[in-house]
């Protein structure tokens, strides 16, 4: 082989190898994506097998889901119903008609003896001078015994029309009258219309409902009042309410802040002698009334003048009470909180000979409760300040009395109250109150005004002596409970008790004079209540 020879014999070796190579090299990236491939297709394997046992476990679940809801219709009902608001309601042409009420027997102790049932006429404890002093009195009574009903209905989602009525058997016939809460036979506690707008945040009460003066619980709402959970059905002293008709709008903003005008019934408690040629009142058998023919005022406990009118009378009032509210909701660490202020404007009117006079009253109050402990312990606190306001107070204290030229004269009262409801258990609730109620003296001469400085006041300490006294004071405390005895399909019924003590402390007079007389009372009381 010569040397050429050779020579092209080593170039093909080198390309054949160089190609030899290239083909190793195209090998080994088909081997490498090969191995990719295959490392893919696991993971794809495993991602669908992952997948299908997924699927075939939410099956299972599924499958099981729905046999064990097959198999327990009744628990899920039952659960179902359970977690349903209770209501008594019934319907009819697309309203709902709830009754609501309580029977009561209930019997009541005084140490001193006021004549009464179930309200207790604070303002006539009787000082010593009065043989009622010296005695005690006790009573069973069924006449707080309550009725209502509630219908409600939708105009449409957000206009929700309502209904309220309540009566119960304190009316005093005769010798009724509506300074407070009118005792007309039958008594009418209640009785309104109201219409709200969810929307809007517009709210009309119109009828007769417990006052706008009265202390609310939630926002500024009826049948939501905050009523002291006592047995005497004249409350504590110091409770400010009426019940009377009235026309009411309230504005709500978010529910959180709430507005509320009212104009409600006007009366006049009027208290001293009235002077000659003055009219203040429409008289027994005339206007509004068909009582007892030439009636007499009562005389005033412990004997001398009497202090007040003839009960079945109406004052001349021309002008409403006017009353307006600002309430306010937050959460306080948890806590619920309500606040309110209000205002109250008072006109009152008599004929002095020829002409008309008019004079004007009023006063400012307010209150607060909240759930201290929750569920547990609740507290509430109001109070009312002003002149001529002694009817919005339970204690009946007189709004005004006169000048010696006939001229009305309105007289300063406060009123407090403070307490609380302990709930101990589920079926035991434990309430303790305070309350008190001050007049201030307006007196003109020995004869006109209210609480003559100069009069002798010390036969009110003495059996049968003569005592022209008049209420300065009038505080009380009580605690008392309501029991559950029996809650179920049949209702519920409780069994309560209450002991209160009551100090009646009057205006003093010559020497400093300033008798004063205290009742102890107890309550106790059972009341079904059927809805």
């Amino acid at each position: 082989m010569n040397a050429a020879t050779y020579e092209r014999a080593l170039d093909a070796v080198a390309t054949l190898s160089d190609r030899v190579h290239g083909l190793e090299t195209e090998v080994d990236l088909l081997k490498g994506r090969l191995n990719e491939q295959a490392s893919a297709q696991v993971r794809t394997d495993s991602a669908l097998q992952q997948q299908a046992q997924a699927q075939q476990t939410a099956r299972e679940q599924t499958a099981q889901a729905a046999a064990a809801i097959q198999t327990i219709p009744a628990q899920v009902a039952s659960a179902v119903e359970a977690a349903k608001p209770k209501t008594d309601a019934f319907y009819y042409k697309g309203v709902s008609i709830t009754p609501t009420g309580f029977l009561e027997a209930a019997n009541q102790y005084r140490s001193r003896a006021l004549g009464s049932d179930m309200f207790s006429p604070f303002n006539a404890i009787p000082f010593a001078s009065s043989p009622m002093a010296h005695e005690s009195e006790d009573r069973l009574s069924a006449r707080q015994s309550r009725l209502g009903l509630l219908v409600q209905g939708d105009v449409d989602p957000t206009t929700h029309l309502a209904a309220y009525g309540e009566i119960d058997f304190l009316g005093a016939a005769q010798s009724a009258n509506s300074n407070e809460s009118n005792s007309f036979t039958p008594r009418l506690r209640n009785l309104y219309v109201t219409s709200d707008w969810e929307t809007s945040g517009w709210h009309l009460l119109a009828g007769q409902a417990w006052s706008l003066a009265t202390l609310n619980g939630k926002g500024i709402t009826p049948r939501n009042e905050i009523i002291p959970p006592q047995i005497d059905a004249q409350f504590i002293p110091g409770f400010v309410w009426t019940r009377q008709p009235q026309f009411r709008v309230t504005k709500d903003f978010g529910k959180k802040l709430w507005l509320a005008v009212s104009v409600e019934n006007p009366q006049t408690v009027f208290a001293g002698a009235l002077p000659p040629n003055v009219i203040d009142q429409i008289t027994n058998s005339t206007g509004l009334f068909a009582g007892a023919v030439n009636a007499t005022a009562p005389v005033s406990a412990g004997g001398g003048t009497p202090v007040t009118p003839t009960a079945a009378t109406s004052s001349l009032n021309h002008l409403p009470d006017v009353v307006v509210k600002a309430a306010y909701e937050a959460s306080v660490y948890g806590r619920n909180l309500h606040l309110e202020l209000f205002g109250l404007g008072r006109a009152f009117t008599d004929r002095i000979g020829a002409h008309d006079d008019t004079v004007y009253g009023g006063g400012v109050g307010g209150g607060l409760a909240i759930d201290a402990v929750p569920g547990v312990l609740d507290l509430q606190l109001s109070a009312l300040s002003g002149s001529g306001i002694g009817r919005y107070g339970t204690s009946q204290l007189p709004d005004v009395t006169f000048a010696p030229d006939g001229r009305i004269a309105p007289i300063s009262e406060t009123a407090w109250l403070a307490g609380g409801t302990l709930h101990a258990t589920h079926a035991l609730d434990v309430y303790a109150f305070a309350g008190e109620e001050i007049v201030g003296r307006k007196s003109f001469n020995a004869t006109f005004g209210y609480g003559n400085p100069l009069l002798d006041l010390q036969g009110c300490s003495t059996l049968g002596g003569s005592c022209s006294a008049v209420t300065k004071s009038v505080l009380q405390g009580t605690i008392g409970f309501w029991q559950t005895l029996y809650q179920g399909s049949f209702g519920r019924a409780e069994f309560g008790m209450q002991y209160s003590y009551t100090e009646r402390s009057a205006l003093s007079g010559l020497g400093g004079v300033a008798p004063s007389a205290a009742d102890h009372i107890v309550f106790t009381s059972v009341r079904f209540y059927p809805f």
